[in-house]
């Protein structure tokens, strides 16, 4: 045997169709994975939205809640400045408790609705 014909290497023809189709059912497997990973991305980026959003909203209610709660106590404040002895104190305190703790009741339950509803849209399927 002459030296080309002896360091010829030949993959018989069932060998090579075997060896075939897995490359061609590995590249079919990769590109779905490629695809569905590529969906996943879009789903997170799209979930993102949603909860970003949702987190717009609770910030923009907690700021709104905070400026009303310190114009609440500067009001309380200035009026208390103008009481004319410590019965009208007594009576300006208890009011302010009273209306901060109704306030703070009130905040508290749509903060909670909004919370929800910020849960319930970031786990809302996609279509």
């Amino acid at each position: 045997m002459n030296g080309e014909v002896r360091d010829r290497f030949e993959i018989p023809k069932e060998m090579r169709s075997i060896a075939e189709a897995s490359f061609g059912q590995a590249r079919k497997a990769f590109e779905k994975f490629l695809a569905n990973a590529q969906a996943a991305a879009g789903s997170i980026e799209e979930r993102g939205e949603t909860v970003r959003a949702g987190a717009k909203d609770i910030n923009a209610k907690a700021f709104s809640y905070a400026e009303r709660n310190v114009q609440a106590s500067l009001d309380y404040a200035q009026s208390l400045l103008h009481a004319k002895d410590l019965t009208e104190v007594t009576r300006l305190h208890g009011e302010y408790v009273k209306a901060q703790m109704g306030a703070l009741t009130e905040q508290a339950n749509e903060m909670g609705k909004v919370a929800a509803r910020a849960a319930m849209d970031a786990a809302k399927p996609k279509v």
